[in-house]
């Protein structure tokens, strides 16, 4: 009897273990996903159409440059395409201040500096810790990350979600053949 019963206890708690699933998300990831389900609106972005150069573990568009980790391979290749770029980062912020800001003596403000981009001037920051999103369900012809951002003169970390497309994308493409062909369709800043 005794072992009866202690072989329908360690079944059920089997079919139990087994029937849960494989992947729970974290706080940070539920609002990742909640927000791509919500706040999502595709857009294209132009990649970066000045020069590149490339040097060691940094990028220089024209005049402004962002570093990365050697380990970072898929930040190297985003770099590399101008698919994120400083002048890219420096008008999206711009423009989500413009679009959040209620008081309208800063707004003026802004418009009456010769550079109103400046104050909001994206260099020499690092691009950190790229993850793919595989929890946001894109489908083959898309890939969602967050990417870290780093900016060592004021001392801020801020978070970036991105979205990739590439059209002629396939299930078996590499994540570098991927990146090759893709065009950046989703920025969005998020804290």
């Amino acid at each position: 009897m005794k072992l009866l019963l202690s072989l329908g206890l360690c079944l059920s708690l089997t079919v139990y273990t087994f029937g849960q699933k494989a992947e729970t998300l974290n706080a940070k990831d539920q609002a990742i996903a909640e927000h791509f389900k919500t706040e999502y609106k595709k857009k294209n972005y132009k990649k970066f159409e000045g020069k590149i150069t490339v040097k060691d573990t940094q990028v220089q568009f024209d005049d402004k440059v962002i570093y990365y980790d050697k380990s970072e391979k898929t930040i190297a290749s985003l770099l590399k395409q101008g698919l994120i770029y400083p002048q890219l980062l420096t008008d999206y912020q711009m423009q989500k201040f413009l679009d959040e800001t209620t008081d309208k003596t800063q707004k003026r403000f802004l418009k009456l500096q010769k550079d109103p981009r400046a104050s909001f001037d994206v260099n020499n920051v690092k691009l950190v810790n790229i993850k793919e999103l595989t929890f946001t369900d894109p489908n083959s012809k898309s890939k969602r990350f967050k990417i870290t951002f780093k900016d060592n003169r004021i001392n801020s970390t801020i978070l970036y979600l991105i979205e990739l497309t590439n059209k002629s994308a396939k299930d078996n493409t590499s994540l570098d053949e991927f990146i090759t062909g893709a065009s950046l369709t989703y920025l969005n800043q998020i804290e």
